[in-house]
């Protein structure tokens, strides 16, 4: 190795202990990260649920005790996550679509990016209001 590339490599490693890393990323790289992370949890959602599903054919009492621990306000939460998960990873992919087909589309993306954030609060909001109510009232006791 030259004397100037293993400079640039000290450099660059110093920056990296400094900093946490030398490449802190932008909203763009959190996108991407976040839309892989909500892939893979609805993934494992649905091959959970076609296992749940699956399992009234093989013992129809085994899958009523499942669906009975699915009335847990954990898992009622857990739910609104999972919701939250699909409209994110929904929407960005619509965002995704148009930045790679729209010519104007990689001008836009971060507005974009804070446009898909801004409806998925508006939708998460009183989605997760309705999701949660029973929820509560049954945990601080309403009807």
């Amino acid at each position: 190795m030259s004397d100037s590339a293993s400079a640039t490599v000290e450099v660059a490693a110093r920056g990296s202990r400094r900093n946490g890393t030398l490449y802190r990323g932008d909203p763009g790289m959190w996108s991407w990260v976040a839309h892989r992370i909500t892939g893979v949890l609805t993934f494992f959602f649905l091959f959970a649920h076609v296992l749940d599903t699956a399992l009234v054919r093989v013992s129809p009492s085994a899958y009523d005790e499942i669906i009975e621990t699915y009335k847990t306000p954990l898992v009622n939460l857990i739910e609104v996550g999972l919701v939250g998960a699909v409209l994110y990873h929904a929407l960005n992919g619509l965002r995704v679509m148009l930045v790679d087909f729209w010519e104007k589309g990689p001008r836009y993306q971060k507005q974009m990016l804070w446009a898909i954030i801004g409806v998925w609060v508006l939708v998460m909001v009183p989605g997760a209001y309705f999701m949660m109510v029973r929820t509560v009232t049954e945990m601080f006791g309403g009807h």
